[in-house]
């Protein structure tokens, strides 16, 4: 009588769902929103309080901000991954994309007052494209400012020139930009 192969212990055949998520794809899918977590636990108390999430992850992500011990954060976090897998990711996601490229905003921000700035002392030109782009700032005090960079940026030696006036002229521009690059 020849030998039949022993039954795979674990696995019914006939109550096997073959559209059923892995094992190994549905650990991926809960570290991922574990780390969701971790970066929410991670973004200040006025942006956590602005985001739409359930009241239990809230607390549980205030409490792991006030837990001091690395073994308690640990099992906090753990709890935190826990309830995200019932909260909807997208809006979390979302609140902490929003949070990165918060910085990302600023820098922008930054760089094109620079640029600005640098482009006002160098060239009158760059005044009349000022003017057609913003056509609602203090032109008076927007000359005397260049006009003050310009001389400042003519002295011969860098410690005869005088800051201030860089400075000024940079604090004027950088509120009249607006919040984030153009699309």
């Amino acid at each position: 009588m020849p030998r039949r192969a022993a039954p795979h212990r674990g696995i019914d055949t006939e109550q096997a769902d073959p559209d059923a998520p892995s094992k190994t794809r549905l650990k991926a899918e809960s570290q991922a929103l574990q780390t969701l977590g971790r970066e929410l636990c991670d973004l200040p108390g006025s942006h956590l309080a602005a985001t739409e999430m359930p009241e239990a992850l809230r607390e549980a992500i205030q409490t792991w901000q006030r837990t001091a011990s690395h073994e308690g954060r640990r099992r906090q976090l753990q709890y935190v991954g826990k309830l995200m897998r019932s909260a909807d990711p997208e809006p979390l996601r979302e609140a902490v994309a929003a949070f990165k490229l918060g910085g990302a905003r600023d820098a922008w921000r930054l760089h094109e007052a620079e640029r600005w700035r640098e482009r006002l002392i160098a060239d009158d030109e760059a005044m009349t494209q000022w003017m057609a782009e913003y056509p609602d700032c203090d032109t008076q005090r927007l000359r005397s400012l260049v006009r003050a960079a310009r001389r400042d940026s003519a002295a011969l030696t860098p410690e005869q020139r005088q800051p201030k006036s860089f400075r000024e002229l940079f604090q004027f521009i950088r509120p009249l930009l607006p919040e984030s690059p153009p699309a």
